[in-house]
């Protein structure tokens, strides 16, 4: 027993130190090479850094971006197979970094904004012409300057008239015989009736028994004087008008309704305006009459609100600026999309559509056909269906990773090669996109005495833009006012055909964010105009061009609350408006207008 004892002893013991070699052996060295796998893992992925404003940035080492200065992140993989290739995987973090943000496709009644500009005018209707019924010569005026009331009845001029005193005797004459010849009598006072002399005047002439020489000119008619047309010693003859006298107890608003708005105007519109030197206050009138005639000159037609002026607040040559929520025809239940979510290259305008999946959310690029545009958002006739969920904010940002990953974006709907890297903020204009892109535009031949006028608008607009940068909101109101001088002064005869009207549609925007700059004090608020100003400038440099002059058309994708935003500035270097000291040199050159 003993010796069966020492045997099952001896054979566990080998055991046990055979197990132990083997592990000191061959489990060392598996453990020796998943450390050493590793660590070649480690090596071999070494972290790509990027920016989530800038995707293009990838850089070996973490820092912070050449073009805003913001922190960089790690680039992350996508490489979820269960997903689209073509589809553009973002995560949470990223989605956030990038301000993308995201809404469901509606349909809705569509009501399009039409924005008018005009003034206050007197009530043709209510304008009266006083003139002298009696021939003669102007002895005394007793209304010497325009703007002044008159009361109906009121002595307004005396007039001494030769013909009335002749008139005057013949009627003492027939006084004399009127028992025998009283038909006579009786015409001789119809006579002095007919120049407007009343009985009781007749009456008082009888009973001096003397012919008055000089006579009182009545107003006929309570209002204010608006054009005084003689002057003391001028001869006038019977029917000339001395006054233009206009009741102001009700005027006329007339608005500008451009060429291309007036299929969305309507006789019966509602038209809420306001008054510029009438602040917090607005009014509310009905489109009255609409001009059946366009302006050959202007490209206008004019529409008319009647408005009872109480208080008479409301004063000609006033300027007014309104909006009328046009319904359009046959577009019920639309599909609507704010702009801010569609990119379009001119050709081509695409959305991008959000999915969510097990592995997270990625972006698929969708084409869509724009409609109508309704101020801040489009018509889309075909390409999405309501409820689908789409990027409203931050496609520029979606689309340059989809750029970059070689993946079919906007610029390059096939997809292409991945970028490998970034010349110092100045991106190849063939592969760069933004939300807001400015759309394509083809330089036209220009009168040379139009380039002229155009270079001095965009010399005073420079003085605009340098105020932005300087952040004064005073500076910017006095430089936006010289720059809706200029624009007045542009003489659009010296355009025909296609580029009158391509001129006449970007001018209603260039004079109506400017104007609105002019009056402005917040530069937030002054800034959001200007940002929408560039586009339509931008069209119109772009397609009429400069004179000796070379203009940057420069970009920030973080301005205005992250939509993105250009400008124009005379040299390379980037001084961002949008935001002065706080980041002067957040921008990139975007193009070189020549």
């Amino acid at each position: 027993m003993k010796t069966d004892k020492k045997i099952i002893i001896i054979i566990i013991s080998t055991l046990a130190v055979g197990l132990l070699l083997g592990w000191l052996i061959f489990g060392g060295s598996e453990s020796e090479a998943t450390d050493e796998h590793q660590h070649e893992t480690e090596v071999a992925g070494e972290t790509t850094w990027t920016c989530s404003m800038h995707p293009q940035i990838r850089q070996n080492e973490s820092g912070d971006c050449p073009i805003c200065g913001m922190d960089l992140i790690p680039l992350e993989d996508e490489q979820d197979s269960d997903i689209d290739p073509t589809a553009i995987s973002m995560s949470a973090t990223a989605m956030q970094l990038a301000s993308v943000s995201t809404a469901t496709v509606g349909a809705i009644d569509p009501v399009k904004s039409v924005r008018l500009n005009g003034k206050v005018q007197s009530d043709e209707r209510m304008i009266y012409s006083q003139s002298s019924h009696i021939p003669g010569r102007v002895e005394r005026l007793e209304v010497n300057f325009t703007g002044e009331f008159v009361e109906k009845g009121q002595v307004i001029a005396s007039v001494y008239s030769p013909d009335l005193v002749t008139a005057q005797e013949e009627l003492f004459e027939a006084q004399k015989i009127k028992e025998s010849q009283p038909q006579l009598f009786s015409s001789a006072k119809e006579k002095l009736k007919n120049w407007k002399l009343s009985n009781g005047q007749i009456e008082q002439i009888l009973q001096s028994g003397a012919a008055m020489e000089t006579f009182n000119v009545l107003a006929d008619v309570s209002g204010y004087v608006t054009k005084k047309m003689v002057n003391p010693g001028d001869y006038i003859r019977r029917g000339e008008a001395i006054y233009e006298i206009a009741d102001l107890s009700k005027v006329w608003v007339l608005f500008d309704v451009y060429e291309s708005d007036v299929p969305w105007v309507n006789k019966g519109d509602k038209v809420e305006f306001t008054i510029a030197s009438l602040p917090g206050e607005s009014f509310t009138g009905t489109i009255s009459f609409l001009d059946p005639v366009i302006d050959p000159k202007t490209r206008v037609a004019k529409a008319r609100v009647e408005v009872t002026n109480r208080g008479l607040k409301l004063k000609p040559e006033m300027f007014v600026s309104g909006t009328v929520e046009a319904k359009l025809p046959n577009q019920a239940n639309a599909v609507v999309v704010p702009k801010t979510a569609v990119m379009w290259t001119g050709k081509r305008s695409v959305v991008y559509v959000k999915n969510t999946t097990d592995q997270g959310v990625n972006f698929m690029m969708r084409n869509v056909t724009l409609g109508p545009a309704l101020g801040e958002s489009f018509i889309v006739e075909d390409g999405l269906q309501e409820g689908e969920e789409i990027a409203v904010h931050g496609t520029f940002s979606i689309d340059a990773a989809a750029q970059l990953a070689g993946k079919p974006s906007m610029m390059s709907p096939e997809g292409g090669s991945v970028p490998t890297g970034h010349n110092h903020g100045e991106m190849d204009m063939e592969t760069e996109t933004a939300a807001d892109e400015p759309m394509p535009v083809e330089p036209v031949k220009t009168d040379p005495a139009f380039k002229e006028q155009l270079t001095n608008v965009y010399e005073n607009y420079l003085k605009m833009k340098n105020a932005f940068v300087e952040s004064e909101a005073h500076q910017v109101m006095i430089a936006a006012q010289d720059v809706e001088k200029s624009l007045k002064k542009v003489d659009m005869g010296l355009l025909k055909g296609d580029a009158h009207m391509a001129w006449m549609e970007q001018l209603k925007t260039l004079e109506s964010t400017v104007s609105t700059i002019s009056k402005l004090m917040d530069i937030e608020k002054q800034r959001t105009e200007f940002a929408q100003f560039n586009l339509s400038f931008y069209k119109s440099l772009k397609m009429f061009g400069l004179s000796n002059t070379t203009a940057y058309f420069q970009y920030c994708p973080m301005a205005i609350e992250d939509k993105g935003a250009y400008w124009f500035s005379e040299t390379e270097e980037i001084r961002n408006p949008y935001f002065g000291d706080m980041m002067l040199g957040c921008g990139e050159n975007r193009e070189t207008l020549k």
